[in-house]
């Protein structure tokens, strides 16, 4: 059974605690995304050291390396996204299928040390970036390829539910 790509609009949770994660994004201090970035990465070292992180639970979702790819891809996607908005001025951001994306890097046949090590230089860089900013950097703006617009700030707070939410999505027990 095929993935069934998620085609909710997700901005929602800049408003309210996500029910499924319980992540509020709207308390989150844009001073703190850097070490919330690096946090969040570090709790994604031990899935992928865990057992059977390519065996799909259910065949309509992910497995725990598939998702350990996506949120590195995430990192990776919003780093662009946010030096594009440090650039230029309200950039559009291309449209990315991370289902597409999925399947077409192979995921699911990835190596899981290189994707730990992956995956934190991503964080590194994203929080990194973050770090820097100024303070009127934060107000710049950007729009998605579906019309949502973002500031820099509102882009970091939608940005870091993903990799917290996914933690949710591995956890088994």
């Amino acid at each position: 059974m095929a993935i069934v790509p998620d085609e909710k609009d997700w901005t929602w949770v800049l408003e309210r605690a996500c029910p499924e994660c319980g992540f509020d994004a709207s308390e989150l201090d844009r001073q703190d995304l850097a070490a919330l970035i690096l946090e969040v990465a570090g709790r994604w070292e031990p899935v992928l050291n865990g057992d059977e992180l390519a065996i799909r639970h259910s065949p309509d979702v992910w497995s725990d390396l598939e998702y350990a790819c996506h949120v590195r891809d995430v990192f990776r996607i919003f780093d662009e996204r946010l030096s594009l908005m440090l650039e230029l001025q309200d950039p559009t951001f291309p449209n990315w299928d991370q289902d597409a994306t999925a399947i077409e890097d192979g995921y699911a046949n990835q190596s899981p040390a290189l994707v730990a090590i992956e995956l934190g230089e991503a964080a590194d860089l994203l929080a990194e970036r973050f770090a820097s900013l100024e303070p009127g950097q934060w107000l710049r703006t950007g729009t998605r390829s579906n019309g949502s617009r973002f500031t820099v700030e509102s882009m970091g707070r939608y940005m870091i539910h993903d990799p917290i939410h996914h933690l949710n999505d591995v956890d088994h027990d």
